[in-house]
C-alpha cells in the first residue's frame, strides 16, 4: 500500500515563508531545512538527533525539556519511527513471498 501525497503547507512564521509537510502534528518536512529530513515544526532540531538521544536512554521528557519542545513531539517521534520501521517490514515481507 502506497502512502497518500502529503501537500506542501505554507505559513508566515515571524514574518518569514515557511513550507513544510507535515508528518504528524509535530513533525514536518520542510524543503531547505536539514537537507529535507524530518524535524520538529518551527525548528531545525533534526528528529534523527533526538531518537539518537532516546536511544542513548535519555527520557522522553529529558529530551524534550532540553530542546524545549511538548513531550507529546518527542512522543510523536518515537511513534512515526515505530510506524516506518513496521512500514519497512512489511514490505521486506511482501518481497519475499513474491520471491517465492
Amino acid at each position: 500500500m502506497k502512502n497518500p501525497v502529503k501537500k506542501l503547507a505554507r505559513e508566515i512564521v515571524g514574518g518569514e515563508p515557511y513550507e513544510y509537510y507535515a508528518l504528524g502534528r509535530h513533525i514536518v518536512v520542510a524543503p531547505g531545512v536539514c537537507g529535507g529530513r524530518p524535524t520538529f515544526k518551527y525548528t531545525r532540531i533534526d528528529v534523527r538527533h533526538a531518537l539518537g538521544l532516546l536511544a542513548a536512554g535519555h527520557t522522553v521528557e529529558r529530551v524534550a525539556r532540553g530542546y524545549r519542545l511538548p513531550v507529546a513531539a518527542v512522543r510523536e517521534a518515537l511513534a512515526l519511527a515505530s510506524k516506518a520501521f513496521d512500514q519497512t517490514t512489511r514490505t521486506l515481507g511482501q518481497q519475499q513471498a513474491e520471491r517465492t
